[in-house]
């Protein structure tokens, strides 16, 4: 029986499989396609999942938003146990952390097509 209850985010990108490595390393996920056109990863038994779809005239959006710029259109927040250490691991992976953090227990980084994601504590255990 083929299954009807997966759903996930997709992201536009000049080069699909790597940024399906890059969150396949960043969250410890399996990559379940890869090719030029599109890639994606879910976590082990989960019906969620990132995709990546190849755009050509890729155009990366700025964060925070400025006039006349490519908008963010969505972004990914991610709960960590350890901001610090994931931050880190983030950036040996080839993220950037954005120039703008807007929040104290969220620290806003750019993925390696400039995509924001947010790595966060639960503000209520910190």
């Amino acid at each position: 029986m083929s299954r009807h209850d997966w759903w996930g985010v997709v992201l536009e990108t000049p080069d699909p499989p790597a940024l399906a490595h890059f969150y396949s390393e960043l969250l410890g996920w399996e990559i379940t396609k890869e090719d030029p056109d599109g890639a994606a990863v879910a976590p082990a038994e989960s019906v969620g999942y990132i995709a990546f779809q190849l755009s050509d005239g890729y155009i990366p959006p700025v964060w925070p938003a400025q006039e006349g710029a490519q908008r963010m259109t969505m972004h990914l927040d991610f709960e960590v146990a350890d901001r610090q250490a994931a931050v880190a691991h983030a950036l040996e992976l080839g993220a950037r952390e954005a120039e703008y953090q807007p929040q104290g227990n969220v620290t806003v980084m750019l993925d390696p097509a400039s995509h924001p994601f947010c790595l966060y504590t639960d503000s209520a255990s910190s």
